[in-house]
């Protein structure tokens, strides 16, 4: 748990709202030991990437199969305790693509956003939460997208008519926080850092 404590840490030195979401995580996770799996009860940690173009221009969503909404790609960490890598894995598998870019603002790896929401129950699946950690990554050109099975489409957003087809405010806000880190020089970061 070091490791997503260690990340929660420099999240929380952004400002005093930052600071009071990454405690809600802390205390979530220190109170729930098994926080990295699906079978916690209450809700559990999940791993999102926000996925710019080569060019920074766009962003990927996926029409989400279950939620029936255009999300970012993400999902369980199924006990990876570098949530970064399932943040990684979940981009492999929901758009098909490999290579990514990692990026951060800092010299360390830090995540660009973190959200609480709620998963409704859905068949044996009681209503929980996901405490969603969120990392900023950069795909490569020439990739082609695959549509996994959690999906009904991906799609390539310009950045810039982003509100005008998503109103998750999520989604908006890790728009708004990228945008920051690219203008203040984002940086590529070791998966494993």
């Amino acid at each position: 748990m070091q490791p997503l404590y260690e990340l929660l840490e420099r999240y929380a030195q952004r400002d005093p709202a930052a600071a009071i979401l990454a405690a809600r995580f802390v205390a979530f996770a220190r109170a729930n030991k098994d926080c990295l799996l699906r079978s916690c009860v209450p809700g559990h940690i999940t791993a999102s990437a926000f996925i710019l173009s080569a060019d920074d221009t766009h962003c990927l969503l996926t029409h989400h199969r279950k939620l029936q909404r255009w999300l970012q790609l993400g999902g369980h960490v199924d006990g990876e305790p570098l949530v970064q890598q399932a943040a990684l894995r979940e981009a492999r598998e929901e758009s098909g693509m490999q290579q990514f870019d990692l990026l951060s603002l800092g010299g360390q790896l830090e995540p660009l956003d973190l959200d609480v929401h709620t998963i409704p129950a859905r068949k044996q699946d009681r209503e929980h939460l996901h405490w969603d950690v969120r990392f900023l990554l950069r795909a490569h050109k020439g990739q082609d997208l695959v549509i996994s099975e959690e999906s009904n489409d991906l799609r390539w957003i310009p950045l810039v008519q982003l509100g005008d087809f998503c109103q998750e405010e999520s989604v908006l806000r890790m728009r708004q926080t990228a945008a920051t880190w690219l203008a203040r020089g984002a940086v590529t970061q070791n998966p494993a850092d």
